[in-house]
């Protein structure tokens, strides 16, 4: 699906919590396409806004036109508009482009206490733009900012019906919807507004919308400096929320979760009101998207296993050929009994698979199998050993622990565990397949083993190691972090495992 296309009217913070910097990063925190047009520059950290440079409103327009005329938009959302002339282009645009969900944050002043929308713009921002608001965000002075120039003084407010009926008053003048902010007047668990900071225990954001809607979101009081572009990300957080398809009440609560839980694990940076946690919720896998298994053998905890594996001594032997015959006969009929598990596994994997083509994967791992045993047995036979020995024989010790570990891992966990538990048998005799071809001392000529290195360097066995690694590649990205590194852990295990598997056997005589 295309991300959500949000463009973002706004001023630009240097120091990165607040304006166009803190709206794009909580735009990718939700999945959407963020696009921006700047109105202003400033110079500015979490102690204060030091200047302002204004940017033309016709080069913004010009900004809002290229956006727009080419990827398109689904929701605008303005922040610092810094300019009478600029919120009336603003107004035009809206008209001109056919835009119907715009969220507006009246900015008017920053956390700091500096002005970011001089006095006489204010005017402007009532009269043309708040009539085109689908959704508009003021705090409680913007709010009484608004009133006091188009609607009288704000009233005093001593409790959330307050804060409704004062909400109401704003809607008034043209928003469809208004969200008001009560981030600036806790409430007491009483619910009525605090008369002192230690009594200071809830905040109640109230929208209201056409037809009597009314949405009150209860938050826990935070008394924390880490408060800077909070109002930038709230609105933010809404315009993604519409991009994506929600209507305007689930977009707000969900949005105010956002807010809340962003400052409750804000990074405490600066020696001001500090930025907000904009990513918190959103997960970073240690690779890029089809590389997982280049992330993984990269690994210092993989790569010392995968490497004492795959360049056992028992390995090396077959490839120079001095292993012991009674050795690898041993090995062989060891290796028919883990077929066997083998296809257990898969089967069982097939049944954990909960989509068409990953069952009709592990079906045909399945069918693999049963192809290789049938070689698998005919190669026996060379060595002189009847299907009879092969099915009377009995189970190795590490044998019955790696199988059982990793039908243990298929029964309790999901599908793509299993298929992990599973990867470094399948991986491993490829690797060591292609290691031995490629190695110096391996014999090519009057080596028994010849064969058996053939077989796992074959394009027919490289097949399933590439459905295999697509397999993981493909389902691995809708993993967490933490997610992730319990498989790596199941495929450490499951290599030792391998690796318990050749130590079974003499390597020399």
């Amino acid at each position: 699906m295309a991300p959500g296309r949000v463009l973002v009217i706004a001023g630009s913070d240097s120091s990165g919590g607040a304006g166009l910097e803190a709206d794009q990063k909580v735009l990718a925190a939700h999945g959407c396409y963020a696009m921006t047009a700047t109105t202003a520059l400033t110079v500015q950290n979490t102690l204060g806004v030091r200047n302002i440079h204004v940017i033309p409103a016709a080069f913004v327009e010009q900004q809002i036109d290229a956006c727009i005329e080419d990827v398109g938009v689904d929701v605008v959302k303005t922040g610092m508009l810094a300019a009478a002339e600029t919120i009336e282009m603003v107004a035009k645009m809206v008209d001109k482009h056919g835009i119907t969900k715009i969220v507006v944050d009246p900015v008017m002043a920053s956390t700091s206490g500096s002005t970011l929308l001089p006095e006489e713009a204010i005017e402007q921002l009532v009269k043309h733009l708040l009539p085109r608001t689908y959704v508009l965000t003021p705090n409680m002075p913007e709010a009484g900012l608004i009133l006091a120039h188009h609607g009288g003084a704000a009233p005093e407010v001593r409790s959330v019906d307050d804060l409704e009926a004062m909400a109401r008053r704003i809607q008034a003048l043209g928003p469809r919807w208004v969200l008001l902010k009560g981030g600036h007047l806790p409430f007491t668990d009483a619910m009525l507004v605090s008369p002192a900071a230690e009594q200071n225990r809830i905040v109640v954001d109230v929208l209201v919308g056409p037809e009597d809607q009314v949405l009150r979101v209860q938050s826990p009081w935070q008394d924390s400096s880490s408060t800077h572009g909070t109002g930038c990300s709230l609105a933010s957080a809404i315009a993604a929320g519409l991009a994506k398809g929600d209507d305007v009440p689930t977009a707000v609560r969900a949005a105010c979760r956002y807010i809340e839980a962003a400052i409750r694990t804000a990074p405490q940076l600066g020696h001001g009101h500090g930025p907000l946690n904009h990513f918190h919720s959103t997960y970073s896998l240690p690779f890029s998207p089809g590389y997982f298994l280049e992330y993984l053998h990269a690994r210092e905890d993989v790569s010392a296993q995968w490497q004492r594996y795959i360049t056992h001594p028992f390995v090396m032997a077959m490839g120079d050929g001095t292993l012991p015959l009674e050795s690898f006969k041993s090995y062989i009929i060891q290796d028919y009994q883990f077929l066997i598990q083998f296809a257990r596994a898969n089967a069982l994997a097939a049944y954990k698979a909960t989509s068409i083509e990953d069952i009709a994967s592990s079906a045909m791992v399945v069918d693999t199998i049963m192809q290789e045993i049938k070689l698998h047995v005919n190669y026996c036979k060379t060595f002189d050993i009847p299907l009879s020995d092969l099915q009377s024989a009995d189970e190795h010790q590490a044998c019955t622990a790696y199988t059982r570990y990793v039908l243990d891992i298929g029964q309790s966990q999901d599908w793509l565990a299993l298929q992990v538990a599973l990867a470094p048998c399948l991986f491993g005799y490829a690797d060591i397949a292609k290691m031995l071809l490629a190695h110096p001392d391996t014999q090519k000529t009057d080596n028994v083993y010849w064969q058996w290195i053939e077989t796992y360097a074959s394009e027919e066995y490289m097949k399933g190691v590439r459905i295999l690694s697509e397999l993981l590649e493909k389902h691995i990205q809708a993993q967490s972090p933490s997610r992730v590194q319990e498989l790596v852990r199941i495929f450490i295990h499951a290599t030792k495992m391998e690796i318990g598997f050749w130590e079974m056997f003499p390597c020399k005589l």
